[in-house]
């Protein structure tokens, strides 16, 4: 797993007890965890690539590349720090809270899990829960 910085600093995350819970989340969804990299950027650059990419005019939390292949989850994921604090505000949610929910909403997507249509926004909130909850209660243990 791969952690790059594009015009930010470094959240201050714990990147391997982090790693280890995605791959907790990955097998709970009996998938195999590939190959992951996590680009945190500004929002100049997420609209960039969302422009680029998806041809999309909008600002956006996480931008997820999907090469997973069979059970095995592998992706490029891009995540807007400016836009993961303006989220975390409108949501009154602190951004280490937020910034974990996107960064494991990311996986999730590559786990097969949408949220564009009709039901699957809450499908993916439950997800998302789930997956934070296996981060709090292994941190407790």
């Amino acid at each position: 797993m791969d952690w790059i910085c594009e015009n930010v600093e470094m959240p201050k995350i714990d990147t391997e007890a982090l790693a280890e819970w995605i791959g907790r989340v990955v097998k709970s969804h009996d998938r195999i965890l590939g190959p992951l990299v996590y680009i945190f950027c500004d929002d100049n650059r997420i609209i960039e690539v969302n422009r680029q990419f998806l041809n999309h005019d909008y600002y956006t939390d996480i931008i997820t590349f999907d090469y997973s292949r069979g059970r095995m989850v592998s992706g490029d994921m891009f995540i807007s720090l400016d836009t993961v604090a303006t989220n975390a505000e409108l949501v009154n949610a602190s951004y280490d809270n937020e910034l974990l929910r996107v960064i494991i909403h990311g996986v999730l997507h590559l786990c097969g899990i949408n949220d564009k249509g009709p039901g699957e926004r809450e499908i993916m909130e439950q997800n998302e829960n789930e997956a934070l909850a296996m981060l709090c209660c292994d941190d407790n243990n």
